[in-house]
């Protein structure tokens, strides 16, 4: 069954992608499975980590009690792995690595989005900050326990450097000086970025319009949004604004997935890479959008961060999310003893500071508000 997969990954993908017998393999030295790839293994422990269930109730910009419609840190994970998927099979890359990353590129994220992030990066600041990405490491490297033999998952180090490297116009790189000694990470990991970009664009501008904050007339500013709903209402005469909202952000997905694949088909071709190891030599990003549909996407984005991400509800949300963090931070610090047995016991290892920003980081947005509740309401059962 091992020959069977090295045979398929030599036969279907291309000579630039990462085959999984070329993994640089796992800290903890393990028989390899009968019949799955080591991507796949990675892919699974993902799946059934705990790390990635709690996503189910942690913000992308809306707050779970907000509705049952928006976009939550798990759904948005499961657009991007969709996206990334049809990017690499197009491209012959490594599809089983590709989902692994993208299944796991969101495990470090706080509660509250990255409003979390930015109060918890600030209250460590002087303790080394706090990056989601490196986050996201920690967490498959020490903090979720589900083996006998090993702390976290285990898992490959390609994966493990697409968890790092992964990068987003929200993203700050992290430190890890283990997976910067290449110049680029993996096509697989470039992928990623760019799925997870347009997972985000264009779910946000769904989940804004549905939510009102953003508004139609806002967006019939914008050249691409302008052109396709022109196309749609001459195509579809009579259809429901929620209907033609929702092949607007369709077309909108297609437009930029089936640029990028022909932009990076050109890049392939010209670079002429013959291996994995020459993709990480080449200096650049090889993944990418053509500059026209860059020009295309600028307007769109600046929108949803005017119009959106800096509308006075998400603002305020942001900020009562940033004093809820601080002060849970502040209680725990100062008084250990209230911290769960799981989290006090890492207190030796990491310092009182950096266990308690792992438990934080770790807790839903429902998990965190009950946690304030009871800290702070002496009306509330403990």
């Amino acid at each position: 069954m091992r020959t069977n997969i090295r045979d398929y990954e030599d036969k279907f993908l291309a000579p630039y992608a990462m085959k999984s017998y070329n993994t640089k393999g796992r800290a903890h030295e393990e028989a390899e499975h009968a019949y799955r790839s080591a991507y796949q293994r990675d892919r699974d422990r993902i799946i059934h980590s705990a790390a990635f269930r709690r996503l189910e109730y942690k913000t992308q910009v809306f707050v779970n009690h907000e509705g049952d419609y928006y976009r939550t840190r798990l759904t948005h994970t499961l657009e991007v792995a969709q996206i990334a998927r049809t990017i690499a099979q197009a491209l012959r890359l490594n599809s089983d690595l590709v989902e692994a990353i993208s299944l796991a590129h969101d495990l470090g994220h706080t509660p509250f989005g990255h409003a979390g992030e930015d109060a918890l990066n600030e209250i460590m600041a002087k303790k080394g900050g706090f990056n989601h990405n490196a986050q996201g490491l920690r967490v498959v490297d020490l903090l979720e326990e589900r083996y006998p033999d090993f702390p976290g998952l285990n898992l490959t180090w390609e994966l493990r450097e697409g968890i790092v490297r992964h990068s987003s116009a929200f993203d700050r790189h992290g430190s890890q000086k283990e997976f910067l000694r290449d110049k680029m990470p993996t096509l697989e990991t470039q992928v990623v970025d760019i799925a997870d970009e347009i997972a985000y664009d264009n779910h946000d501008l769904d989940d804004g319009l549905t939510s009102g904050l953003l508004r139609e007339s806002d967006l019939e500013e914008i050249e691409l949004w302008r052109h396709i709903q022109k196309t749609i209402s001459h195509k579809y005469h009579d259809v429901s604004m929620d209907i033609k909202k929702n092949l607007i952000i369709r077309s909108l997905i297609d437009i930029q997935v089936t640029d990028l694949i022909r932009q990076t088909n050109e890049n392939l071709k010209k670079l002429n890479l013959k291996s994995y190891t020459e993709v990480k030599k080449c200096g650049k990003k090889i993944v990418c959008f053509s500059d026209a549909v860059l020009k295309l996407r600028k307007p769109l984005r600046n929108i949803l961060m005017s119009k959106l991400y800096r509308h006075y509800r998400v603002m305020r949300m942001s900020i009562k999310a940033k004093r809820f963090i601080s002060e849970l931070f502040n209680v725990y610090v100062n008084s250990p003893e209230q911290l769960p047995p799981h989290v006090q016991k890492r207190i030796p290892v990491d310092g009182v500071e950096r266990a308690v920003c792992d438990y934080i980081a770790g807790m839903t947005d429902r998990y965190a508000l009950d946690e304030y509740k009871k800290l702070f309401n002496p009306y509330e059962k403990v």
